[in-house]
Formats: structure tokens, C-alpha cells, sequence
């Protein structure tokens, strides 16, 4: 079962239908519009499923039979407690649940008592395991750069860096108010007030030093904005001369007083505002990079499109389809919470299934 039908619902939804170990049971909408639309239809998947969208929950979670799993992909940026209380539900019933929407989560062992353990307590009554991971995109702040460091011999610094134009991003509030793009620049936007960054992307800098078996002194954050020179025209509509045009921050793991892990956001409405920022390598709208300062230095670049090439589209498609190609190895997992670390990355079963069927 698919619940919500944004960004990451719809990658949802068809990283579900292209899986051969799952089946679709039932979407959750909480838009009264969508209600009753075919999920193919809502996710773009060129072709009808015969499972309708819904805004009961209940009767969605009831499609279950006490067991299956949830991929929870309603939004917790501005709900957190109402996410967790929707995420401890399906995890009593029963159901397996992944999903990106709370932050606190990305690394469980962290996070406060009175937020996990109402989910450990529905794990054990459910039999059932939770995998939190991120959106930009989780395996960018966790997996990948613990993979790559095992390259080198020496390591001074491993950084993760999400670079991307947001003007063709589908979440138009997001943008201009969370983010702040078009906003006055004595605007605070939410998503870099003092604190946020490290609630947000703190527990993943946790995850990486854990794996690399470095103590996190404290965490430090910057800030950098960027004002737009000219008014731009984008899909999400205008922003104008004079307002916030790009953003840049990272949250810093201090080891021994020095940034040993840093992840770094660089952000944009437009490609021609703070063009002596950090860049895709091939100059396109999006990459997610990791560099592994040491010897040898090593970077690794990873672009990704869908959604009729968006770059987007494609981060999320790949951190929905991380999650949703974890949810069999989690079938099989002792009740609990689980991290990127803990989770191993799963290969395709597509192509596998595409050579029996002799479908592409």
C-alpha cells in the first residue's frame, strides 16, 4: 500500500507496480480530487492498476489482511507527530512500513525516547519493522559515502553534496516558503532556520561517523544566500529581482575541532544565480556528489531523471525506490527500527523478472 500520492507517492507507486515480489493493495490521498482516480493515472505509469485512490484509512489498511507493508510517503516536514502517529498504526497492524517523512528518525538510535518507543512497543504487538530513510536522497547521506570510503586508505574528509535547480521541482510551496526561493532576503526560510539543519540532516551525519567509527564532537551549520540579479521565469511561475535566488548550507560533523563529515546543500531557482557555487559536473539541473577527501581523493557524481527527464524527479524516484526494494528483506527482519546502515542495499528483481516474462 502507497500512502500519498506526491513527489515520492507517485515514485512510490511505481516502484511497487515494477516490483515482482509485491503487489499494490490499495493508495491514500488526502485530496478529496484524487479520490477515486486510478493509481496508474496519479503516478504517471502509463497504464491502469485497478486500484483506486482513497482517503479512507481504514479501509486501505484493512486491504492488508494484517500483515504486507506501507510505504509512507504523506509528508512529515510540517506534521511530524501526525506522521508518526499514522506510521505507529500501520506498524501495529501489522504492516511493514518505509518511508522519508520523518526527519528525527533518519537515525533512530538518536532520537528522542517518547518518539521511539511508541514505535518500538507497535513493532513487537505488529511483528512488524520500520525503515526510515531520506529523501536528497537518503542513500547520498549514508550508504554511498560509507561505500566509497572503503576506497582509500586515507580519509580527512567525507562530503555529501546535493546541487540542484528547483525551478522544475513539483512543490511550488516547498519552494517559495520552506525553501525561501522569491522570498525577501530579511525572509528566514524554515528549512535553514538556526537548528534545523542538523535536526533534519544530523542523524544521517551521525550515521556515516558511526560507520566510520569516529566520535561527532558537536555539529556546526552555515549559511550562505544568494539574491537574484534579475527576475526569472520558471514552470512554478515568477520570482523576482532583489529576492532570494539561491541558498547554500551545510551541517558539519566535528571531529578533533575540524569538519570531518559535512553535508552540504547547494540550491537554486535559477542556474544563472550563484554561478561560483558547486555545479552538476555536466552543467544539467541536478547531481547528487559525494567526495571523499584523502588519499586517494575520490568523487563520485549521481544524475538521475524522470518524469519526462527531470532531475528532480529522478532524486526522488531513486530514494522511493531504495525504500520500496527494502520492503521483502524487511518481511524477513526482526521487529524494530531500522537505518540506511542497517539496510542492506537490495538489487533489482526487475530485470530478473523481465527475462522470465520476456517483457522489457
Amino acid at each position: 500500500m502507497v500512502w500519498g500520492t506526491g513527489n515520492m507517492g507517485r515514485a512510490s507507486i511505481r516502484a511497487v507496480a515494477a516490483h515482482p515480489g509485491l503487489t499494490l493493495s490499495a493508495v491514500i490521498v488526502s485530496d478529496e480530487a484524487k479520490a477515486g482516480k486510478d493509481a496508474g493515472d496519479l503516478a504517471d505509469l502509463g497504464r491502469t492498476t485497478g486500484v483506486l485512490a482513497t482517503t479512507d484509512v481504514a479501509a486501505a489498511l484493512a486491504t492488508l489482511d494484517g500483515g504486507g507493508a506501507v510505504a509512507y510517503a504523506a509528508s512529515g516536514e510540517l506534521r511530524p507527530d501526525e506522521a508518526v502517529v499514522d506510521i505507529t498504526r500501520a506498524l501495529a497492524g501489522g504492516a511493514v512500513v518505509v518511508t522519508p517523512s520523518v526527519y528525527a528518525l533518519y537515525d533512530h538510535r538518536s532520537a528522542p525516547a517518547e518518539m521511539t518507543d511508541p514505535l518500538t512497543k507497535a513493532c513487537a504487538e505488529g511483528g512488524s519493522a520500520l525503515f526510515v530513510s531520506g529523501i536528497d536522497p537518503g542513500w547520498g547521506n549514508d550508504l554511498l559515502p560509507v561505500l566509497v570510503s572503503g576506497l582509500a586508505s586515507e580519509v580527512e574528509q567525507v562530503r555529501c553534496q546535493e546541487i540542484f535547480d528547483y525551478s522544475t521541482y513539483d512543490a511550488e510551496d516547498s519552494v517559495r516558503y520552506i525553501v525561501g526561493m522569491g522570498q525577501p532576503m530579511d525572509y528566514e526560510p524554515p528549512m535553514v532556520a538556526a537548528g534545523i539543519p542538523s535536526m533534519v540532516w544530523g542523524g544521517q551525519v551521525r550515521l556515516i561517523a558511526r560507520a566510520l567509527g569516529v566520535e561527532i564532537d558537536e555539529l556546526r551549520e552555515t549559511l550562505e544566500r544568494r539574491e537574484l540579479d534579475e527576475t526569472v521565469t520558471t514552470a512554478l511561475g515568477e520570482f523576482e529581482a532583489g529576492t532570494q535566488g539561491a541558498l547554500r548550507f551545510e551541517v558539519q560533523g566535528i571531529v578533533g575541532g575540524e569538519p570531518r563529515i559535512v553535508i552540504e546543500h547547494v540550491t537554486r531557482i535559477s542556474a544563472g544565480c550563484a554561478t561560483d557555487w558547486p555545479m552538476p559536473a555536466d552543467g544539467g539541473d541536478g547531481a547528487h556528489r559525494v567526495i571523499v577527501e584523502g588519499r586517494p581523493r575520490i568523487e563520485i557524481n549521481v544524475e538521475a531523471t524522470d518524469e519526462g527527464g527531470n532531475r528532480a524527479a529522478g532524486g526522488n524516484a531513486t530514494a522511493a525506490n531504495r525504500l520500496v526494494n527494502a520492503i521483502p528483506w524487511l518481511r524477513t527482519a526482526t521487529p524494530g527500527l531500522y537505518d540506511g546502515l542497517d539496510v542492506p542495499l537490495q538489487p533489482s528483481a526487475y530485470l530478473r523478472a523481465a527475462g522470465t516474462t520476456g517483457e522489457a
